[in-house]
């Protein structure tokens, strides 16, 4: 199987589902426990760069993999995000979506706190731009490849061998 890249950085090894257009990728410093990335196999930076077929693609994959996260990760719903471009709070200048499983109790963002979700995100993503730097927010240390390996492969039984 041909390797994955999000944007230079090798991520094969994270990655846990795959369709034809997209894949699916454990995240290093995830905001909450499940949060996964979602992005096209052809590495573009904007969403109206994408064609109709992948566009399709990354759609029915953000879907797929989001029902999987929140039935695994016993959630009660999702926030999917997307910064679109540097000026958004894009980094890593490939088009991925965020996809972080979400509590009505007990999630550090639940609550009052929920749109708090949205200045982690910004700051995770900051923290893309050095992958494998672990940034000051001591809440979210840098995992190690077997801690992201494991979890792609448990969740790798969530979905059929050709990920369709």
């Amino acid at each position: 199987m041909a390797s994955l890249l999000f944007s230079t950085i090798d991520v094969t090894r994270q990655a846990f589902f795959r369709s034809s257009l997209s894949y699916a990728i454990v995240n290093l410093k995830p905001i909450v426990p499940g949060h996964v990335l979602v992005l096209p196999t052809r590495h573009v930076s904007r969403l109206a760069d994408l064609s109709e077929p992948e566009l399709s693609s990354l759609m029915r994959a953000v879907q797929q993999v989001g029902s999987v996260i929140e039935r695994a990760y016993g959630a009660d719903g999702l926030t999917v995000a997307c910064q679109d471009g540097k000026a958004a709070g894009q980094t890593v200048p490939h088009v991925h979506f965020h996809i972080l499983p979400r509590k009505s109790a007990g999630d550090k963002f639940s609550g009052r706190n929920n749109d708090q979700v949205y200045p982690a995100l910004e700051q995770a993503e900051a923290g893309m731009a050095q992958p494998f730097k672990v940034d000051a927010d001591e809440d979210r240390i840098g995992r190690s490849m077997d801690e992201m390996v494991k979890e792609a492969t448990w969740l790798k039984g969530f979905f059929p061998e050709d990920g369709q």
